[in-house]
């Protein structure tokens, strides 16, 4: 008595999928933290000392750098200029290299 039927394709109706547009994924997006937030979490928790419980990083950690002795400002550079003080500056260091050779 239950004999499936097979549909006629006139009988389905075809879905308009050109019109549906699919949700968006929900991802989570974390706040990237700053240097500043960084310097002071490390210098504020004991678990940064330590790297995967084993590697202790006190020494490393006491003579680190902040951020204002490492940051420099942007010079552009001249292809130019560079070529010609990168070259002065080895034909001096050529030349003293000689003078040290014939003394």
């Amino acid at each position: 008595a239950d004999i499936p039927v097979i549909p006629d394709l006139e009988d389905v109706q075809e879905e308009d999928l050109a019109m549906q547009v699919a949700a968006p994924p929900s991802v989570q997006v974390n706040r990237v933290l700053t240097y500043r937030d960084l310097d002071k979490d490390l210098m504020k928790y004991a678990a940064f000392q330590t790297l995967d419980g084993e590697v202790d990083l006190k020494l490393l950690t006491k003579v680190l750098a902040p951020e204002h002795e490492l940051r420099e400002d942007d010079v552009s550079w001249d292809w130019d200029h560079l070529f010609t003080e990168v070259s002065s500056e080895l034909v001096t260091e050529w030349d003293l290299g000689q003078l040290e050779r014939e003394d």
